[in-house]
């Protein structure tokens, strides 16, 4: 098809080296969309941190640009992002031509079927006009490009759980407005010397899980692979290396919810993150992206009641009770074969210390199977409950559950509830912030039956809808990316009263007398520790802490709770 030079897009205008400025990117799309109105529409979803509109696209060949009517018909929906990393820019110029030639072309516009396309041509649009050439060490072109980090200076690809920025917030309420079976969020790789152009992120199979995880490893996946190969990139999967280098074996990427393909997870979506290879040449990436973005949209038009399916049986099961897993570890005891491409790596001396430097001698390729882990097993799993208790001193955590479409239940009056709660036993707090925040990485809980009391106002978040695996990873407090490990709930991790040692030392000696079995724990713990007994606060910060006269009952008790039944009066929707 010859491109009227009225819709050549800037990277097909250039040298093969440029790609587009986010003025242009969005000014092409809005003239696109003017000028087919009939199958394109182009709005302004929300603003981001910085306050620069994020833009949302819907391409739909019968002119059905409404996601209850989409999804009422039975249709299946593929959303494009681009731009997280503006650095990593390829997605984005792709999906102008991408959508450039779904106007322009009739075939192209009845392959797409009854498939709707949704599409962000640039997510971090604060970073995008961030432009510059210095900020992508390790990376080959283009001539310009956008930064990593929004105007908050946060990755955005660390954020879709906690949703700190206004950017995640508009792409939550995009993402849960339209509910999409497949995603491909595009981006650039980092680290090993290899041949292979493109490389791929998926949705864990384990970690996606059911009919879903099955159809993703059983039929996308092996599909998306040969069809790289017959579009003229064979493709790997991300390189995530066992030891320094490929040729030792790879591993799949656990991807929690934190990042793009693990939030997609959390509401049943398939998703992609390809990874082209940040020392082959721009134009390469761009087509590489291309690529995969055509080919997994194929697939979904193709295979989309069968993965439409597969997401309500999955859906299904949780309402009906089936356990939810929280956390994996990868399987290395099971590993399959995979034919890669590589290059030989050299260890020499660095002429710029005294120690051995690694090279990749791109002069002695080499192919041949490297060991593939892809296998994860579940560690941790939760039976969901009815439905949690949110007291409402907890805001900020229900405007997060709202904003990521889940509906909540405000109490009418006050009661009482039988209710599980837990209480952090031990956590291992991150000592240098990641994204923020302060992750905590090690969790051990105790749990136990209580008679909750409800405040008129509290929040219901009941389960039994769409939105189950998403509300019971975030409020399990053992999930790999809850709300507790980042950080929402840590002022009950400070016991709010301390004492004066020259008080407390007759007071410590009263109570080891007067409480039950408090001197046989003092006698176990100066066992375990007699380096200690020469540490005044230590001995006294022990009584203290494992006396009952002092405890206090909130510290460290998980606020969430879980209801294994429904209270019948106490709450109602809200609006």
């Amino acid at each position: 098809m010859n491109i009227h030079d009225d819709w050549a897009t800037p990277f097909e205008r250039g040298n093969g080296n440029q790609t587009t400025t986010w003025r242009d990117c969005i000014d092409f799309h809005q003239r696109l969309a003017r000028a087919f109105p009939s199958w394109l529409r182009f709005d302004e979803a929300g603003r981001s941190d910085g306050g620069v509109p994020i833009h949302v696209g819907v391409f739909s060949n019968d002119g059905v640009f409404d996601p209850p009517a989409v999804k009422a018909a039975g249709r299946s929906v593929f959303f494009n992002n681009n731009g997280i990393h503006p650095g990593e820019p390829e997605g984005v110029d792709a999906c102008m031509a991408l959508l450039r030639d779904l106007c322009l072309d009739p075939a192209r516009r009845a392959a797409l079927g009854r498939t709707v396309l949704v599409f962000i041509p640039v997510y971090n649009v604060d970073g995008a006009l961030n432009r510059h050439d210095t900020s992508r060490v390790n990376q080959n072109g283009p001539e310009a490009f956008g930064f990593r980090g929004n105007a908050r200076h946060l990755d955005l690809n660390r954020d879709f759980i906690k949703a700190d920025s206004l950017n995640t917030r508009s792409f939550a309420q995009v993402f849960t407005r339209w509910d999409p079976d497949v995603m491909v969020d595009t981006h650039t790789s980092n680290g090993a010397d290899y041949q292979h152009v493109v490389t791929l992120i998926a949705t864990q199979p384990d970690k996606l899980g059911g009919r879903t995880g099955e159809h993703l490893r059983e039929t996308m996946l092996p599909a998306l692979y040969a069809d790289m190969a017959e579009r003229g990139f064979p493709m790997c999967p991300y390189v995530n290396p066992l030891q320094e280098i490929p040729d030792d074996g790879i591993a799949d990427f656990l991807d929690s919810p934190r990042f793009s393909t693990g939030y997609a997870a959390l509401h049943h979506t398939i998703g992609f993150m390809p990874e082209t290879h940040m020392l082959k040449a721009f134009e390469a990436r761009y087509h590489g992206t291309r690529a995969l973005v055509e080919a997994a949209l194929a697939h979904t038009v193709a295979h989309g009641d069968a993965i439409r399916a597969a997401r309500a049986a999955d859906r299904a099961a949780i309402a009906g009770g089936a356990p939810v897993a929280l956390d994996w570890s990868l399987d290395r005891q099971r590993s399959r074969p995979f034919r890669f491409s590589g290059f030989t790596a050299v260890h020499e001396p660095s002429r710029l210390g005294s120690y051995q430097r690694l090279r990749y001698d791109r002069g002695a390729p080499w192919v041949k199977d490297i060991p593939y882990f892809d296998r994860y097993r579940t560690t941790v799993s939760a039976v969901p409950p009815r439905a949690y208790l949110l007291p409402q001193a907890w805001h900020d955590v229900a405007l997060r559950l709202q904003g990521h479409g889940v509906p909540l239940q405000r109490a009418l009056r006050a009661g009482r509830v039988p209710a599980e709660a837990c209480r952090i036993t031990r956590f291992d707090k991150r000592r240098m912030p990641f994204e923020g925040r302060h992750l905590h990485d090690v969790l051990e809980v105790e749990t136990v039956m209580r008679t909750a009391d409800v405040a008129e106002g509290d929040w219901l978040v009941p389960l039994g809808g769409p939105h189950d695996r998403f509300i019971v990873e975030v409020l399990e407090p053992l999930g790999i990316d809850s709300f507790f490990r980042w950080a929402f709930f840590d002022s009950v991790l400070d016991k709010k009263e301390s004492f004066s040692d020259y008080v407390f030392e007759d007071e410590a000696e009263r109570l080891l007398d007067a409480e039950p079995g408090l001197r046989a724990r003092f006698e176990a713990w100066k066992a375990e520790h007699p380096d200690l007994l020469g540490d005044r606060e230590a001995v006294l910060g022990f009584i203290f802490l494992a006396a009952q006269r002092y405890a206090e009952p909130e510290w460290r008790l998980y606020p969430v709770l879980r209801l294994l039944e429904l209270p019948a009066t106490l709450f109602s929707a809200e609006d």
